[in-house]
This record gives C-alpha cells, structure tokens and sequence, in this order.
C-alpha cells in the first residue's frame, strides 16, 4: 500500500481531520490533525482510526501504524 491510499481512505472515514502519512507497504506512521479526536481518550482515537484501516490490517496489506494526534494549533506551531 502506498502512503496516499492511507491518507484518502482516512481522511474520507475521518471528515474534518487531516492525515500526514510517512511509509510505504505495510508500515506506516500517521500523522492524524483533528479537534475532535484530541478530544477524546487514547484508545478511544486509536479506535476512530483502525475503524477505517482494518480491512486493510486483515488482509495483511498494513501491518505495522504508529499513531500521533495533534490539535489543528499544536500542529500549526509545529511549522
């Protein structure tokens, strides 16, 4: 899988958040800018995330995702 694929089908499944995909084939690390799911737990993020990704998970095409959640100012300050 390519790191564009990642992006759109997250941030098709994720409206109003924006994903930055760093990888390619099965390992990627995500970049995931949004309000709302900062304002969420830990798990409960991570949850909104794999939602979209899993049948991916399943059929071995994405194996490994590390996740970093940042408010659309935190990641502004970032640049």
């Amino acid at each position: 899988m390519q790191a564009l694929e990642v992006k759109k089908i997250l941030e098709a499944g994720l409206p109003g958040t924006r994903i930055e995909v760093e990888g390619e084939g099965c390992d990627f690390l995500l970049n995931v800018i949004s309000d709302e799911l900062t304002s969420l737990s830990p798990v409960r993020r991570q949850q909104q995330v794999y939602t979209h990704l899993n049948p991916w998970i399943a059929d071995g095409r994405i194996h490994a995702v590390t996740m970093k959640f940042f408010t659309q100012a935190s990641w502004a300050a970032r640049s």
